[in-house]
């Protein structure tokens, strides 16, 4: 998914590399060190990246034949896909589409319904697992099996940034198709294998 300097695609990148790219060495979620930290977050809930994360992942999954016809809802592992979902379900509807968000919690509650994804319900309908990055794969794997549980029909795997480090390969052993805005090479980053 190549895109021209003045693309959406290539402000978010300016985007994400300006507000999110923390350099120094950090160790990840995966348990690997890295010399950088994408720190989704500082983009997801940034007033002009959010809406184009929203509409870039719109727009990439219907190009892979996952449209707003095809699945009725997004969402991943708290807290990182939140924002996501939230941006991808204020896309559609700007756009007179109708797409449901949903909350995958770590953990079931263990207190009120119990429940493990929160939002709409998910039983039954077709869903993408989201993450805002991904290095091993490992979040949005753990939001596959837990929409899983919970009924759904899991039917692509998406993220903003891929770090190519194992999440393509990972999610792939899953059978799902796995799909990114962005990858090291669009932020100028070394791949941290």
């Amino acid at each position: 998914m190549s895109a021209s300097a003045d693309s959406p695609k290539s402000r978010l990148a300016t985007l994400v590399a300006d507000l999110a790219v923390v350099h120094g060495r950090v160790t990840l979620a995966s348990g690997r060190e890295a010399d950088y930290y994408v720190d989704m977050r500082r983009a997801t809930l940034h007033h002009e990246a959010a809406p184009l994360i929203g509409h870039l992942l719109l727009d990439r999954l219907e190009e892979e034949g996952f449209g707003t016809a095809e699945i009725d809802a997004v969402g991943g592992l708290t807290m990182g896909a939140d924002p996501v979902a939230a941006a991808m379900l204020h896309a559609a509807a700007s756009r007179g589409l109708e797409l449901d968000a949903f909350v995958v919690r770590k953990a079931a509650k263990s207190h009120g319904m119990g429940r493990q994804v929160e939002g709409p319900d998910v039983a039954g309908r077709r869903v993408v697992a989201l993450d805002d990055t991904s290095t091993t794969g490992g979040s949005i794997i753990q939001a596959v099996e837990a929409l899983r549980a919970a009924g759904a029909e899991v039917v692509a795997c998406a993220v903003v940034v891929d770090r190519d480090t194992g999440a393509r390969e990972a999610v792939a052993e899953t059978g799902l198709p796995y799909f990114w805005i962005l990858d090291t090479d669009d932020l100028g980053l070394p791949a941290t294998r």
